[in-house]
């Protein structure tokens, strides 16, 4: 059975165990919900868990936590674990997602659409 890529309902709870070290929580405290961004800053390195790996590989773009878990096809639990180990290593950035009252106002992204449209 390789690790990550298989469908999570099918993962033995031995299987899941193993990939977080018995671990239901990072050891350290990183507020991570489903829409935090992750962010590679480095390449796996050579002997990482396979799962780490997939995380660095896949996280050359801002993904979510949410979009991760779906990925590997992993419970979002065992993924946060995963993430910790990673935070904690400094080899990703979690990021909250741009809030709403931060995006520019539809009104105004429409007119410019408008006015492109024009041109």
């Amino acid at each position: 059975m390789s690790g990550a890529g298989q469908d999570w309902e099918d993962e033995s709870p031995e299987r899941l165990y193993v990939i977080t070290g018995g671990r239901t929580g990072a050891a350290h405290t990183f507020s991570l919900d489903l829409v935090t961004l992750i962010v590679a800053k480095a390449a796996p390195k050579p002997g990482s868990q396979p799962e780490h790996a997939s995380i660095l590989r896949l996280c050359h773009s801002p993904l979510s936590v949410a979009e991760i878990s779906a990925y590997l096809k992993l419970p979002v639990s065992v993924v946060t674990v995963l993430l910790g180990d990673l935070l904690a290593d400094g080899r990703v950035v979690a990021r909250a997602p741009v809030p709403p009252a931060e995006l520019p106002d539809r009104s105004l992204i429409e007119a410019v659409i408008h006015g492109l449209q024009q041109l």
